[in-house]
């Protein structure tokens, strides 16, 4: 089976798994985006399906994939939201440290050492695809959305974030986070890799999917946080995607 997986990639984020649920690790960066991806992909998939957020297990009945789900930090809360959730990685150490937590936390999480190729050769078939900070390190970004699409049920939805390739992108997430602050292993982004919105939107209508939102994940360094904004997408971005219906 072709796979779109690069080894040296998924050795990097192997080398860091047990490491996942502590806020002051090497995954520091992504505890403190989560809040923010959180408010994005609950508010389209409650749109997209009209669920109610302030009712009860509001996700009941959806299914959702986290592809590249590492130890499950937006998996627990789709859990915890209703949904039936299936985390995937195709780094083989995150899977026991994501089933671990999700056990110590009393929830129901199908968590798989798998690919997108493999999960879509099954046949398999999901309400939404959460696909966050993966596109930019994988071999074939378009083969691997192509897999990601075979993956929607028809008028399923896919969230897909990723990082902007430009001179600030570089000063921010490889020098700011990889040398200065030291959030992340040197090595851990190649910027090369990294996507424009435009051509982030090419391939996912190529991959035949509706591209219908994007946003920007911003940064705040006086105030440590980060926000949702309608117009700065130079670095960190997130994007909504619809597959027709019919």
């Amino acid at each position: 089976m072709q796979t779109t997986i690069d080894p040296a990639e998924v050795a990097k984020f192997e080398a860091m798994a047990a490491e996942w649920w502590d806020p002051n690790g090497k995954f520091k960066p992504l505890h403190m985006l989560n809040p923010c991806r959180l408010d994005y992909i609950t508010a389209q998939v409650a749109a997209e399906f009209g669920r109610d957020l302030a009712g009860p297990s509001p996700f009941d009945g959806l299914r959702i994939l986290d592809i590249g789900c590492g130890g499950g930090l937006l998996s627990e809360p789709m859990a915890r939201l209703g949904a039936e959730v299936v985390g995937a990685d195709a780094a083989e150490r995150n899977i026991p440290v994501a089933r671990i937590h999700a056990r110590q936390s009393g929830l129901q999480i199908d968590y798989r050492h798998t690919t997108a190729e493999a999960l879509a050769a099954a046949g398999e078939q999901f309400d939404a695809v959460l696909n966050m900070e993966v596109v930019e390190h994988v071999a074939d970004p378009q083969a691997y959305l192509t897999a990601c699409r075979q993956l929607m049920k028809p008028g399923g939805l896919m969230v897909c974030s990723t990082l902007n390739r430009n001179p600030k992108s570089y000063v921010m997430a490889i020098i700011g986070a990889e040398h200065v602050m030291r959030w992340l292993p040197k090595g851990t982004h190649d910027w090369s890799k990294f996507i424009t919105p435009d051509e982030l939107f090419a391939m996912l209508e190529t991959a035949g999917l509706d591209p219908v939102d994007r946003k920007g994940f911003v940064f705040n360094p006086l105030g440590w946080s980060w926000s949702i904004s309608d117009r700065d997408l130079s670095v960190n971005y997130v994007t909504t995607s619809l597959k027709p219906a019919a």
